[in-house]
């Protein structure tokens, strides 16, 4: 399969507006009324429409980067039944810059509702186990005073005398016709002679639920659940929009994180490492002991397999690496510094010896 950047004809690194401008041109070469019976700009028509489906959500795109198309297997990408499906997704770029497409869904048919994003701050424990945690979410839901008409009992909604219930206005630039939303109903096509005095017309109010989620382990920075139906409430029916989770992890006070690798750094003091010792190595879960060999240098590692986190699609965990730091001591006593002058001198010496050797031989 191609790849959405190719198809696209962008980088990888393309901004959202790059992306539009490409599929625009594309979307406009590989139109079909512009190449009417031709299957050949049929199906290539339907490709861009993917790729841009994927590339201009910038959820999707984080995830088709990492994991490729089979990161969107649950997504509901592409599977465009026609060009309805097309043009009511990607409305308002055909609108606003061919002059020919078709509006999006009409103003009185049910609209989806926005979904939300929420973060969530867990700790490498949490990271390591999964956790199950209660969110306190805002969001609107249709109003029951007026059971999401906006309108006022008795009353009812009046076509909008300024764009005539299309919720558009145009004007010409040139050879092109712009839409623009129109001012007065703000899109809507209609108009609130009497709105609702609960909701003010809004037709939606906010509220609070509390949402349980399960987090599952190995989850990194920046990773983004969806739950679906968990966002704002559809108007008039719609469907409702998905609840992003955006998990924030916590800095840990022992351990830094490199994927599934755990690193903790190890003081020793400079005879420890030189005779070899045998240290206690904290772990998420309890502790371990670690042999360090004799004549271990400052910044050696050591791995200590399946102490580290979970893979969020895999279940093999990864490893802690022990990294040596040196200790040197900043107060001595006249017995470690003494010694210490004879270990020096002792290490000199066979130096010394060696020279004076060569010396006799000569």
């Amino acid at each position: 399969m191609d790849d959405y950047y190719e198809i696209l004809g962008v980088s990888r690194g393309a901004t959202l507006e790059e992306i539009k401008t490409s599929y625009r041109q594309l979307a406009l070469k590989y139109h079909p009324d512009k190449n009417p019976g031709d299957r050949v700009a049929e199906d290539q028509f339907k490709r861009v429409s993917e790729a841009y489906q994927v590339l201009s959500d910038s959820e999707k795109r984080q995830i088709y980067d990492i994991y490729g198309r089979a990161g969107l297997e649950d997504m509901d990408i592409g599977g465009f039944s026609g060009f309805e499906d097309i043009f009511s997704s990607f409305g308002d770029i055909f609108e606003d810059f061919f002059s020919f497409g078709r509006r999006r869904n009409r103003p009185d048919q049910p609209q989806p509702g926005a979904d939300l994003r929420q973060r969530v701050s867990l700790t490498l424990e949490d990271v390591a186990r999964g956790v199950q945690t209660a969110l306190e979410v805002e969001r609107r839901v249709p109003c029951n005073h007026c059971a999401g008409t906006g309108v006022e009992a008795g009353s009812q909604r009046q076509t909008c005398p300024r764009c005539d219930g299309k919720g558009k206005v145009s004007q010409k630039k040139g050879q092109l016709k712009i839409f623009n939303t129109c001012p007065r109903c703000l899109g809507a096509g209609t108009i609130v002679p009497d709105p609702c005095t609960f909701c003010g017309g809004a037709s939606m109010v906010k509220e609070k639920k509390s949402i349980q989620v399960r987090i599952p382990p190995g989850v990194d920075m920046g990773t983004r659940l969806r739950l679906r139906g968990e966002g704002e409430a559809g108007r008039l029916g719609g469907k409702p929009g998905d609840l992003y989770i955006e998990v924030q992890i916590a800095p840990h006070p022992l351990f830094a994180r490199k994927e599934s690798d755990l690193y903790y750094h190890a003081k020793l003091s400079f005879v420890e490492a030189a005779l070899g010792t045998e240290i206690e190595v904290p772990t998420l879960e309890s502790r371990t002991f670690l042999e360090i060999p004799s004549g271990t240098q400052p910044g050696a590692t050591f791995r200590i397999p399946g102490q580290g986190l979970p893979g969020l699609r895999s279940k093999k965990r990864g490893d802690l690496v022990v990294v040596v730091e040196l200790q040197t001591p900043t107060q001595l006593t006249p017995q470690q510094k003494k010694l210490l002058r004879e270990f020096l001198q002792a290490e000199a010496a066979p130096e010394s010896e060696g020279v004076e050797a060569r010396g006799r031989a000569g």
